[in-house]
């Protein structure tokens, strides 16, 4: 209907004024809030992968022990996980590694001769995995003051909230849809109703309610269009000068699309415009059958 048909029709429709405005800078934020809507939940979808991913191959073998007997403690751990299966590499961290780990919390020059640090061993599993509860009966036996810690406790509360940040984005998006359909429905009706005496003269001219109504549905559904590519692309340029994800940053500056994702946002104008078609396409038949 957009393509074909009468292109001359939507003349019918006031090309300017407050609802004509009104509806490209709604659509245009529409359009802005949705590339960060989408960029949120494929961030969240990114985040929960690598989370996931990476506390379930590793794993960390954590001793108490008085520091005259740690080196030799250590030493045993190391030589079971040697001869254990499923163990692709460890190592055991040296103070400026722990020192690296606390640095965050408690800032740099601290002195770890003052605190009573346990030793760790840090594990990466092979893809097969291995025997945790077996590993740990054999680090009681022989590494006494050892517990095997394969982040469990720490991986599901995290995917999981990712997980939910993710439904979040979702629901976001969802969310703006069915407000530009609302938005374009209401706009729909006030044209509609301010122009009931040009409808009504148009009538007796001979005009049927499709040609009528394919007027209101292509003025409206081209200014959705429009007002939607000039918000996506303008919060597309956003995205891109975000700082990109690092180790450091965190979260927040992983918020952006990577390699073929930037073809998404190309998707969102199209979709609110099909969107404002069918809303106004209702709006416009509802209306003219009021009117008869």
């Amino acid at each position: 209907m957009l393509v074909r048909g009468d292109t001359r029709s939507d003349r019918v429709v006031p090309p300017s004024g407050f609802t004509a405005r009104l509806t490209v800078f709604a659509a245009a934020a529409m359009g802005f809030l949705a590339v960060f809507a989408l960029a949120l939940t494929l961030a969240a979808d990114r985040l929960a992968d690598s989370w996931g991913d990476e506390l379930a191959r590793t794993s960390t073998v954590r001793i108490t022990a008085p520091s005259e007997q740690m080196a030799d403690l250590q030493a045993t751990a190391l030589s079971i996980l040697e001869t254990t299966a499923g163990v692709q590499s460890f190592r055991a961290l040296t103070a400026s590694d722990q020192q690296a780990l606390l640095e965050p919390w408690f800032g740099s020059g601290l002195d770890l001769s003052t605190l009573p640090l346990p030793g760790l061993i840090e594990i990466t599993e092979a893809p097969d995995g291995f025997d945790g509860q077996g590993l740990q009966l054999r680090l009681e036996a022989e590494v006494p003051g050892a517990v095997l810690d394969d982040h469990n406790q720490w991986r599901a509360p995290l995917v999981a909230s990712a997980g939910r940040l993710r439904a979040v984005g979702w629901f976001s998006a969802l969310l703006l849809g069915l407000t530009s359909a609302a938005m374009v429905t209401l706009a729909a009706n006030a044209s509609l109703a301010a122009n009931a005496q040009v409808i009504r003269v148009l009538r007796l001219v001979g005009a049927t309610d499709r040609y009528i109504a394919q007027a209101f549905i292509r003025r409206f559904t081209l200014r959705v269009l429009l007002g939607a590519f000039g918000g996506a692309a303008v919060a597309m340029i956003f995205v891109r000068v975000l700082p990109p994800a690092t180790d450091m940053a965190g979260f927040l500056s992983g918020i952006g699309f990577e390699g073929a994702e930037w073809l998404l946002p190309g998707l969102i104008p199209p979709l609110m415009a099909a969107v404002a078609f069918l809303a106004t396409r209702y709006a416009a038949h509802r209306a003219l059958r009021e009117l008869a």
